[in-house]
């Protein structure tokens, strides 16, 4: 079982004048790798914040997932803050959701969103939308159990879990 984290990032959203769709679409599609979210929260674009957060959720996930503050709008801080916290760049994540988002538009190339390792614990950042989220969750999402795994030391022998997968 993963224990997964939601972050919404959203100043609107924190003081209750948007509704979080992007953080439900986020939750729907983690039931789908068996992950049951331990904390969601919705806070603003303030650096300091998201990366006390993404510290304070790593005790308690092993996948944190972000969602909003990955563009180049002067709010958009949440790539900045999630490499505050990470160890490694997993740049494979993010060059992967940003092909996939330039199938459906070219607004893609500005997304800054990165993924990273933080001790055990895998943290992906997403757009804001609800459809960027979908799109650009869904092509990673068969890959995160996996990482995860590896994260962990669970997984020995990755070979032969690429031949089960061929």
């Amino acid at each position: 079982m993963i224990r997964a984290a939601i972050l919404t990032l959203s100043d609107k959203g924190s003081r209750g004048e948007r509704e979080d769709k992007s953080g439900e679409v986020i939750r729907n599609m983690l039931a789908g790798i068996d992950a049951t979210i331990t904390t969601y929260e919705v806070i603003p674009d303030e650096k300091d914040l998201i990366t006390k957060k993404l510290l304070e959720f790593a005790d308690r996930a092993d996948l944190i997932v972000t969602t909003g503050g990955t563009g180049v709008g002067p709010r958009d801080v949440t790539p900045e803050a999630t490499r505050a916290v990470i160890e490694k760049e997993l740049p494979g994540f993010s060059e992967a959701m940003r092909m996939e988002g330039l199938k459906h538009t070219p607004r893609a190339m500005g997304s800054r969103a990165i993924a990273g390792i933080y001790r055990q614990t895998l943290i992906i950042n997403l757009p804001g939308s609800p459809k960027g989220v979908a799109e650009n969750l869904a092509v990673v999402l068969p890959v995160i159990p996996h990482t995860i795994g590896l994260i962990k030391g669970q997984v020995s022998d990755c070979a032969k879990d690429r031949e089960k997968h061929a």
